[in-house]
Parts: C-alpha cells; structure tokens; sequence
C-alpha cells in the first residue's frame, strides 16, 4: 500500500498569517497530486490552541495560526473539496507528528499480519517544506526504515526559498527522495 500525506495545506500556511506566494503556487499541484494517486491519503493539520502564544514556538514565532476551529485552521477549500471521508485527518500540535509515525507502523504491522505487502512506500508534499515536512519526513522514516520515503519537491514551499532547498538537501543525506 501506498501512502501520500498531505502535511498542513491549511489556510494560515496559504493565504494567511504566514501564507507566501510559493504556497498558493503550489495548491494546484497538489491537488492534481491528490487526484492522481491510488493509496491511502494522510492530512495533518497544524493545530493551536487560543494560549498559542504562550507556548514556546508562540514566544519563538509570535504570530498566532492554526487556531483550532478557526478558517486559518482549516485544510484550504481546493484540497478539502477532495478529501474523502476515509482519509485520515491529524491534529498535530507541533511540528512533527509521534501519532503520524506510531500510525504509520500500526497500519504496516496489520498489513503484514493479513498476509499483505505492508507499506511500500510514503509519499509527502505540503507546507513547510523546512519545517514540518522535513520533521513528518524524518518521523516517517524512522517509523519504517526500510520503506522508501519520498518528498515531492514540487508540491512542497519552503518559508524561503533558501530554507526549501536546504531541508530538500537535509532529508536527501537522511536517504529520503526528493
């Protein structure tokens, strides 16, 4: 089975508080992604709550986003028009996600256990590529080392252009394709 996650299309990201023009450019892209592929789709979703910035990243990037319930929260209206009710939606309250990794192995393990192939490869695109995809990425792969994992460049923005092509670079010597 195949995996693709969607990491934090979300309205803040896009055309909000810290939306930039590279992240709108790649909405289409990934909805054509979404549309395309034949496995099993993963959202996650940045999600904060009204203390936000009181937390630590709020002190270190003090503009409030992604609070939960709020249109900046939601996934972007293109990509959440395709979403299906059995995709899987998670809340993730930092930048990676343990219960992205813990489900991914869990989900293995019961393909395995059923006599299937398991997991056979993860696919990520999204927002942002030097924050928390690389950090889903390297979750992902930790989760299942011997799956291959993929990062595709071009459904990815960075929040500079500088730090997209230094996370590509990153998870490239971590033996994740980009």
């Amino acid at each position: 089975m195949d995996i693709l996650i969607i990491v934090d299309m979300q309205n803040d990201f896009i055309d909000g508080a810290l939306g930039t023009k590279e992240a709108k450019a790649i909405v289409p892209d990934v909805a054509k992604k979404i549309k395309d592929f034949d496995g099993e789709i993963i959202y996650t979703r940045d999600t904060h709550e009204e203390n936000y910035l009181d937390t630590q990243e709020g002190r270190n990037l003090p503009v409030a986003h992604c609070i939960r319930g709020t249109k900046g929260w939601e996934i972007c209206p293109q990509l959440e028009a395709l979403r299906s009710e059995n995709d899987i939606v998670i809340d993730k309250p930092t930048f990676g996600s343990m219960e992205l990794g813990e489900l991914l192995k869990k989900k293995d393990e019961e393909l395995r256990g059923n006599g299937m192939d398991g997991i056979t490869s993860i696919t990520l695109v999204g927002l942002c590529t030097d924050i928390c995809v690389i950090s889903n990425a390297m979750i992902s792969k930790a989760a299942l080392p011997e799956v291959p994992v993929y990062v595709d460049k071009d459904c990815c923005a960075g929040v500079t252009t500088d730090s997209h092509e230094t996370a590509l670079a990153a998870m490239r010597m971590c033996q994740i394709k980009c």
